[in-house]
């Protein structure tokens, strides 16, 4: 039993305010028929309600997804017995989206509903979302560090017997006497040299960064006027930034390199028309896996493509994962690669009717 539900289950009704003012879990009183008996101080912010506008309402006469919450209740009281869900997605009257953890305990046989005659159900509520995003966080760093050290390890297998193929080409070129035999030695060797420059890829930059003070603007005007620069004119590129952004420690080549990649994914997914939107914005205390940072730049390449096909959002991050026939799959790779050498992320948020590639650059040492 959960320390909130057993304290009810002593207390009275009348004590209910003092108690739940005490609680830093957003917790709500409903009474046998889901009607609002009382929001703790946690749970009106949390849920951007207002006890006295809500009083006495059914919860699924408040906000669309308090109808959810009420189904919870209802299971509570037919079974008498505690009900848990787990991230659940709730979405409030802003429009702003929660994932949450909901208890519901039945209070039937306390006296805490003496005063109302009738059974009660309390709801706790714990909003997940950081947690949930430091296990995606954590869970995409491991994926790509795994994914990083399987390349590595193909690539030297690949380099070195395609480093003998190569030289064989070439010495057998020498010694053929017809000069169409000797063109399908060229084609060896052309083919050998395109694997290595695969393979280069595959491994991304060797060197470390050359850190120095980086305006972010600057940045990401370079890669918006080389995306100009290569996307049909019936794409429309745009521009949202907070001119506030201070300058982040970090190498711009590298940067540049990273931006560059996510957008001209986001070209491609769009075509021949749509909309490409670059949005600059300061994240603060966010956090990148386990490590906690004050202030973070956060740019978001948005696009009005398809979007991402299901199958391939876990593994968006995986070298050589591509939806398209003509694609690499190293793009985004190679930009992850680049940000978490910044102690950064890349994260794909899918949203209504775009997608959206976030990259997150801390701006400070970690807490």
């Amino acid at each position: 039993m959960n320390l909130l539900a057993t304290g009810l289950r002593s207390a009275s009704y009348a004590e209910l305010p003092d108690m739940f003012e005490l609680l830093s879990t957003a917790a709500v009183v409903l009474d046998g028929h889901f009607r609002l008996v009382r929001l703790n101080a946690s749970a009106e912010a949390l849920l951007e309600l207002s006890t006295k506008q809500t009083l006495g309402h059914l919860l699924a006469e408040i906000w669309p997804s308090g109808l959810t919450l009420q189904n919870i209740a209802r299971r509570s009281l037919e079974s008498r017995g505690v009900v848990s869900d787990r991230e659940l997605p709730i979405r409030l009257m802003s429009g702003r989206q929660l994932t949450v953890d909901c208890t519901a305990t039945p209070l039937s046989d306390s006296s805490a509903t003496a005063d109302l005659g009738e059974s009660a159900v309390v709801l706790e509520l714990v909003h997940v979302d950081r947690t949930l995003r430091i296990n995606r966080d954590e869970h995409l760093l491991a994926q790509n560090e795994i994914a990083r050290n399987l390349v590595r390890g193909l690539a030297h297998e690949i380099r070195n017997p395609l480093g003998g193929i190569r030289g064989a080409a070439q010495l057998l070129e020498r010694e053929l006497p017809n000069a169409d035999l000797r063109e399908y030695t060229r084609v060896i060797i052309g083919e050998a040299d395109r694997l290595q420059r695969l393979l280069d890829r595959l491994l991304g930059p060797r060197a470390l960064p050359e850190l120095r003070q980086v305006n972010v603007h600057e940045v990401a005007e370079r890669v918006l006027a080389l995306l100009e620069a290569e996307v049909p004119t019936s794409v429309s590129v745009e521009r949202d930034y907070d001119p506030s952004l201070p300058t982040i420690v970090g190498d711009a080549e590298l940067l540049i390199q990273a931006l560059l990649n996510v957008a001209r994914n986001a070209a491609q997914a769009v075509g021949e028309e749509g909309t490409i939107r670059v949005c600059t914005r300061i994240e603060r205390y966010c956090t990148v896996g386990t490590t906690h940072h004050r202030m973070a730049v956060r740019i978001d390449v948005e696009d009005d493509g398809p979007g991402v096909p299901p199958e391939l959002i876990d593994s968006l991050f995986y070298p050589l994962v591509t939806g398209r026939s003509e694609g690499t799959g190293l793009g985004l790779s190679i930009a992850q690669s680049l940000l978490h050498q910044h102690g950064g992320i890349i994260e794909f948020r899918p949203a209504a009717n775009k997608t959206v590639f976030s990259l997150l650059i801390p701006m400070e040492k970690a807490l």
